[in-house]
């Protein structure tokens, strides 16, 4: 079975857990439906959670909506005013939104016993759902603690239809439910971007971008977007070079439901034009051995979000022993203990100082790095993450008695 290859490195309780209730469960159909199938999170979640779903019996499927460049721009604005952007949209735009969920609806096979659809892009899906027996779960990835109210008011029209919602981190909940459960995404040690890699492994997939390896590396890996603050990462930077010799590393891949990248990416090349020590690597999709190598020979991380529903950078770090410094937004606080396994900092000063805490401090470095692996080992990892949503679903079918009793 796939699911013992994690025991010795996932906690056993869970993988004992995920096991009784794929017994209980076997034969089940389960579906999620997002928006793309390459570039975030909620992608490298599914394409490592669904064939160890399947390889325990349960019929796991994924599912992906199709849209033109409108439908994007558009589900992207709705992005950034949920996360508190003032940005309004037009009931044209609301229409279309609409319009291009139902051609996805006629199109997609949503026949499951639970359904969790990812994030606003596929939320109207909900309108043309079929069969009333099936259990619906909207799953939240993004920051709705401040979110603009009108965008927020429409898109709640959908959120109340559903059965049930999940988010990640508890104040970005509705309360509108009986039913919203808190279950923070995760990592899968044994992926691509996580696995232990050799040192000449790390070395060949370095090679091409010539980095300084023999000086200190500062590393943020995340999408070119506003909310990760990647110009102020370079501000921050600027700020420790003059003190500490060191170089700065920013990368990320396209994402196909994300129109914005080329334009931030564009500001950020603009901005560290004049810096030979500023690497800037726009990497091609399914680049995890790449990244596990960068963040493996990095000296600090970073993930200096303002915005952000998770980011799952923090935990990809922390397991492979970094410390890492993250803006104290959304989910970062979840993984980023202050002064334990990291610091949370809301200023790019302070990032600029926490950076310089570390690197003139290796014992520091160490001692966090150690910390920060074993924090995610007990709540960061995938096994964890199948076992909630497994717990969900059994609990939606017995009942809470029968569930603690498994």
């Amino acid at each position: 079975m796939l699911i013992n290859k994690y025991l010795g490195i996932a906690p056993k309780a869970d993988i004992v857990l995920i096991k009784r209730l794929c017994e209980r469960l076997k034969g089940g159909r389960f579906l999620h439906v997002n928006s793309t199938r390459a570039g975030g999170g909620v992608a490298e979640i599914l394409h490592r959670m669904i064939p160890l779903l399947q390889d325990l019996g349960i019929d796991a499927r994924w599912e992906v909506i199709e849209g033109d460049k409108r439908f994007f721009d558009i589900t992207k604005k709705i992005h950034n005013a949920l996360q508190g952007f003032d940005i309004h949209l037009t009931e044209q735009m609301w229409n279309y939104y609409l319009e291009v969920n139902r051609q996805n609806a006629s199109r997609l096979d949503l026949d499951a016993e639970v359904i969790f659809i990812h994030d606003p892009q596929p939320a109207p899906l909900i309108e043309f759902r079929k069969n009333t027996e099936d259990f619906w779960v909207w799953r939240c990835h993004i920051d709705l603690s401040n979110p603009k109210k009108e965008v927020c008011d429409y898109l709640m029209k959908f959120y109340k239809k559903y059965d049930a919602a999940v988010f990640s981190v508890s104040n970005f909940t509705r309360g509108e439910k009986s039913l919203e459960f808190i279950i923070p995404p995760s990592i899968d040690p044994l992926s691509d971007k996580n696995i232990e890699l050799s040192e000449e492994e790390i070395e060949k997939l370095l090679n091409p971008f010539d980095l300084p390896l023999d000086r200190p590396i500062i590393l943020q890996v995340s999408r070119f977007d506003r909310f990760k603050d990647p110009t102020g990462v370079i501000k921050a930077y600027r700020m420790v070079k003059r003190y500490n010799d060191c170089v700065l590393v920013l990368a990320g891949s396209p994402a196909t439901d994300d129109p914005e990248s080329e334009e931030v990416l564009k500001e950020v090349q603009e901005q560290a034009a004049d810096d030979p020590d500023i690497y800037i690597l726009m990497l091609p999709p399914y680049s995890d051995r790449v990244i596990n190598a960068l963040q493996r020979v990095a000296t600090v991380v970073l993930q200096k979000s303002i915005k952000e529903g998770f980011g799952l950078t923090v935990s990809e770090a922390m397991w492979k022993g970094k410390p890492v410094i993250g803006g104290a937004v959304g989910g970062i606080p979840l993984q980023i203990i202050h002064r334990v396994t990291g610091f949370l900092v809301h200023t790019i000063e302070g990032a600029a100082f926490r950076i310089r805490q570390l690197l003139n401090n290796p014992e520091l470095i160490e001692r966090m790095g150690e910390a920060g692996r074993e924090h995610v080992r007990e709540n960061f990892l995938i096994t964890r993450q199948i076992r909630d949503y497994l717990c969900i679903w059994y609990y939606r079918r017995e009942g809470m008695k029968s569930l603690i009793e498994v």
